[in-house]
């Protein structure tokens, strides 16, 4: 209400009423401004990249479906491929991992009539024995059975290459032994492929112990096999359910076998050259090579060249195409042997043999060369006239003439061309010598401590059992028991390589103690012992030309302008090459000048693993290799020692180097391999294109097995021009100390060796940086000044470089590993700790 009859005005904005701004969108139209004006249509042209954005969303739903269900099927495709008919038969690998399991019962069992299958092909695999053929109607597959022993540790390694499944035998109580758990080591180093794990003697068991007994066996196999299914394989329905199992499960691919061709041989013949085309003929020559198998992998070409594992590189000469020795798409029919009335299933068909057609042959202008060495041309360089300076340096050289023994009757002009044995090896001898002369004085000192402990201890310890004579008599009879104990122990025992490996223990505890460190001779001037080295103000900055002084074996070898642009490429190339013969052909390779050393390997029981080579995969070059230590080697391992290589498919003895894995232009070498550290080891060796699985084992003449698991690595890259730098640290002591400036004596012992390595920086332990200022007196005291106070048991050092290399000792020849013992049903192992 309003009083006095008054009327309300109405409310009026101000000059200060707020005004919001409208919504800038922008000049583009929105989503549905687009849809109403284009009214379903789609552009004829190809959508552009910010058109593809603008996509529904579900478009791109329906987009990724498609691309999900398409891999889907390219692996069911592949998956049902292995073991039909059009592809090879499904290659299964049966490896028993302990020694009281019977893998003969397991093959026995799979072949039998209740497994539903039909044994087609007794030993169907050159130089196998234990191996079969069988084929599943039911299934519509075919399988290639192998039992394979593991007491040649080589050989195990092949056929895992190739098999696409490996069936591991336990043990129903311990599941493996500690030389099956050293194949599972190098198994799972190398690339496992697809497994099945399998136990017998469960059923012999007890009602009620028989679950406790599975989960006890499955607690154990969890470390290795954390997602495997346990198998008990006792009776033809076990049998049938593996079968299933095998058939059906998921293929785990190998990088380095999935590129490349490659074939177990199953029919092996030899043919002998003639007198005329070989070298010699007969059986120690040379001749050609006929295996026959399944190719896997990728399409084989005719002008590649192919490995054979253990025995090297050869070309092909053809390839022919023999009827399938396993037919999957015949009928079964029964056959009666002898009089007794056995029946084995056999698959029949035509009665007339199908002739051999040649596939295709090697052209001579396109197959590859086995090349494996650079030509060296040793008058590459020469010039035809000498320059003033080369004619100056002749001449001083002539003053200075070495003495050196010659043939008598010798002239000064030829004994110039007469190349001195250290000379020619020098690197090579420098190297050992370092590695022997700079650390004995070192690992005595260190040593001798720990022997006056032990033979103190050793000398209590008899005082004290001398106090009682009754004591005295029952220990003279306890000599004597241990007296004939220790005869037989000693009897076994290489007092030589004890001693070998004593001093490679003390070499590695003073390398650790004084990293690099050695001692200035005193009866030779450093700048003469050390003059290869040379100092470098900053280790990370400092320049050094790859190019600089390489040794003669570099001429040798091949280099890259880029190694991964060419990995690159010929891996492409290998995966989109569609000619040759296809994978699950059946096909005989005629492999030409093959040594006869290669059938008597055959003969001797051994499988015989083939693989095609890529591009220059023949040649050789310096090859870098990634080191991680395996757990159980505690043993130390020095650089240049040689070792035993798994590369992919190759296998070959070299003495390589060791060094850090850094980003840097230089790495340090390490005198012993790292066991807490990654280490890269440098050796010459064939080209192998990375992803590739690479295992070194060592040689050891004293133990029950020879071969011994070092590392688990992987191929790094082909680089010749990796510069790798040893390091030697020279000591000194400081006498005098005069704030910054202090006088250091130990570290040179004459005035011309201070003078030659004074431009050289100098450091100390404590972290003082500084240099030489001048020497003092002749007997090797010189002047230092340092970046600040020096402490008087702080230790002067200088770090000298020089750049090293492998040693050429590649060798394709591998000798085989030594068998193992049987003492009271296990296989032991004497120096190898296993965790």
């Amino acid at each position: 209400m309003v009083a006095n009859g008054e009327k309300q005005q109405g409310h009026r904005p101000g000059i200060y009423k707020q005004k919001n701004k409208g919504h800038k969108h922008g000049k583009h139209r929105t989503k549905g401004e687009i849809e109403r004006e284009n009214k379903g249509r789609v552009s004829v042209t190809a959508l552009t990249k910010k058109q593809r954005k603008e996509q529904k969303r579900m478009d791109r739903r329906h987009k990724a479906n498609q691309l999900r269900r398409n891999k889907k099927d390219m692996v069911l495709t592949e998956k049902r491929r292995l073991g039909s008919r059009d592809g090879p038969p499904h290659l299964v690998a049966v490896v028993p991992l302990h020694a009281g399991v019977d893998a003969g019962a397991i093959t026995k069992l799979l072949r039998g009539e209740g497994a539903g299958g039909v044994v087609h092909q007794e030993q169907c695999i050159g130089g196998v024995s234990d191996s079969f053929g069988l084929i599943l109607p039911r299934f519509k597959q075919r399988f290639t059975f192998l039992n394979h022993s593991t007491a040649d540790m080589h050989s195990l390694l092949d056929v895992a290459k190739i098999a696409d499944s490996l069936v591991f035998v336990l043990d129903s109580t311990e599941g493996w032994d500690s030389y099956g758990d050293y194949c599972l080591s190098c198994l799972f180093a190398q690339g496992l492929p697809s497994h099945a794990l399998v136990c017998q003697g469960v059923s012999d068991l007890p009602v009620k112990k028989r679950v406790e007994s599975r989960r006890a066996l499955s607690k154990i196999t969890e470390s290795r096999f954390p997602d495997a299914h346990l198998f008990s394989l006792d009776s033809e329905q076990g049998a049938t359910l593996l079968l299933r199992h095998l058939g059906s499960q998921r293929q785990r691919k190998l990088g380095f076998r999935s590129r490349r061709a490659h074939l177990l041989g199953q029919h092996i013949t030899f043919m002998p050259n003639s007198p005329v085309e070989g070298t010699g003929g007969g059986p120690t020559g040379l001749g050609t090579l006929c295996v026959s198998g399944y190719v896997r992998g990728r399409p084989l070409q005719v002008n590649s060249l192919v490995h054979i594992s253990g025995h090297g590189d050869f070309q092909l000469s053809q390839i022919d195409a023999p009827s399938d020795p396993l037919p999957i798409n015949l009928t079964t029919r029964a056959v009666k042997h002898g009089k007794g009335g056995d029946v084995d299933m056999v698959v029949g068909g035509d009665e007339d043999e199908i002739p051999v057609r040649v596939l295709m042959k090697a052209d001579p202008s396109c197959r590859e060369s086995l090349q494996t060495e650079a030509e060296v041309d040793p008058m590459d360089g020469e010039q035809t006239w000498p320059t003033e300076s080369e004619l100056l340096e002749a001449e001083e050289a002539r003053k200075h003439k070495r003495v050196m023994k010659v043939p008598k009757g010798t002239s000064d002009y030829q004994a110039t061309w007469i190349v001195d044995d250290e000379e020619d090896n020098g690197e090579m001898d420098e190297e050992s010598s370092d590695d022997d002369d700079d650390d004995d004085d070192m690992m005595d000192e260190a040593m001798d401590g720990e022997d006056e402990e032990i033979n103190s201890q050793d000398l209590g310890s008899c005082c004290g059992e001398e106090e009682e004579d009754e004591k005295e008599e029952e220990e003279e009879v306890c000599c004597t028991e241990r007296a004939g104990a220790d005869q037989r122990y000693d009897e076994c025992m290489d007092e030589a390589a004890e001693e070998e490996g004593l001093k490679r223990y003390r070499e590695a505890r003073a390398n650790e103690m004084f990293p690099d460190e050695v001692d200035t001779p005193l009866d030779a001037a450093a700048r003469m012992r050390f003059q290869r080295y040379r100092g470098l103000k900053s280790f990370r900055s400092s320049p050094w030309d790859p190019m600089e002084n390489l040794p003669l074996n570099y001429s040798r070898i091949f280099q890259f302008q880029s190694y991964e642009r060419t990995r690159h490429r010929v891996l492409a190339e290998a995966a989109a090459e569609e000619e040759g013969a296809m994978v699950g052909w059946y096909v005989t390779l005629h492999i030409i000048d093959v040594p006869f050393s290669v059938m008597e390997s055959v003969h001797s029981g051994k499988p015989l693993v083939l693989v095609s080579l890529l591009p220059h995969e023949q040649k050789m070059s310096v090859m870098h290799v990634l080191v991680r230590r395996h757990p159980s080697n505690t043993e130390p391992i020095k650089s240049k020692e040689e070792l035993i290589f798994h590369c992919g498919f190759r296998r070959f003895r070299a003495s390589p180097i060791f060094s850090q894995h850094t980003s840097a232009d230089k790495h340090k070498m390490e005198r012993f391999l790292q066991p807490d550290a990654p280490t890269v080891v440098s050796v010459y060796a064939p080209i192998t294109f990375s992803p590739a699985g690479v295992l070194l084992f060592k040689q050891r003449n004293n133990d029950f097995k020879s071969n011994y698991l070092l590392n688990l690595n992987l191929l790094l890259s082909c680089d010749p021009q990796r510069v790798v730098l040893k390091r030697i640290v020279l000591s000194g002591h400081p006498f005098k100390i005069n704030r910054r400036s202090a006088v250091v004596r130990y570290m040179f012992f004459n005035r011309e060796d201070i003078m030659w390595f004074k431009p050289v920086e100098l450091r100390t332990k404590w972290g003082r940086r500084g240099h030489i200022k001048e020497a003092l007196g002749t007997h090797g005291h010189m002047k230092c000044v340092f970046d600040n106070q020096l402490r008087s048991q702080d230790t002067v050092l200088m770090n000298l470089y020089k750049r090293v290399y492998p040693r050429w000792t590649y060798d394709p020849y591998v000798p085989l590993p030594l068998p193992w013992v049987k003492r009271d049903s296990t296989l032991e192992l004497d120096d190898l700790e296993m965790e």
